[in-house]
């Protein structure tokens, strides 16, 4: 029966950013202004959107992309 349940259940993850006020922490300085890259139905999708705005933002070790997974 779980691999019914798991075919029915769809994922959604979402992936944005901003800066953040410590490097080591998850405060966004200003959460109106962040940057939504997008909603995901998969991880990998996901993670390779994360990669790229990532990158974008690599010489900003203030500004901080993170996955989450909605459900």
């Amino acid at each position: 029966m779980p691999e019914a349940k798991s075919k029915l259940t769809k994922d959604l993850f979402v992936v944005f950013g901003g800066k953040v006020t410590d490097t080591r922490g998850k405060d966004f300085v200003d959460p109106e202004a962040m940057d939504v890259r997008g909603f995901y139905s998969n991880y990998d999708d996901a993670l390779a959107a994360w990669r790229a705005a990532s990158q974008m933002k690599v010489d900003d070790a203030f500004t901080k992309y993170v996955i989450v997974r909605l459900w």
